[in-house]
């Protein structure tokens, strides 16, 4: 089985403590209502939004999977960083075995932040890493993480 991982630096002009709660702490209930085309809806569906807790994302035709379920695993309100794994849908149990990704957002000079992802995976055995595949996942993270900046900017007394 082969195992790979990927990273990604994101720049933002909104604080990293918003972004941070937005796009990554409650994406689930954000997404829906800013980007309905991909993300149809969203839910903690075990725990309270703390460590340990699942969250279920349910995802539009324009994905080629229909949810992902991830599990919270760290978060540091402090530093604004967390730590979350896929434990069913998205490519778990057709090409992945295991994928962990780790956010975190460093406060910048003139107020923005940097987000700095690193993302882990185990494939399953004899399936290949597909580089098309990871640069999907990048362009997906970056419209995250970019659709939340939007909606903050257009939004500055929301996730204070």
């Amino acid at each position: 089985m082969a195992s790979g991982s990927w990273t990604l630096e994101i720049e933002s002009s909104v604080e990293a403590s918003r972004l941070f709660k937005a796009a990554v702490l409650d994406w689930h209930s954000l997404a829906p209502k800013i980007a309905p085309e991909i993300v149809v809806s969203g839910a903690v569906i075990e725990g309270e939004g703390s460590v340990g807790a699942v969250r279920q994302l349910n995802f539009s035709p324009a994905l080629p999977f229909g949810y992902v379920k991830e599990r919270l695993d760290f978060v540091d309100m402090d530093k604004f960083e967390c730590k979350q794994t896929l434990v069913e849908g998205g490519h778990i149990g057709s090409k992945l075995e295991t994928a962990t990704s780790h956010f975190k957002f460093q406060p910048a000079a003139g107020g923005g932040c940097v987000l700095k992802v690193v993302t882990t995976y185990k494939l399953l055995p004899g399936a290949e890493d597909d580089q098309g595949e990871t640069m999907k996942s990048k362009e997906t993270v970056t419209g995250i993480i970019k659709a939340a900046e939007a909606y903050l900017l257009a939004h500055p007394d929301a996730y204070l």
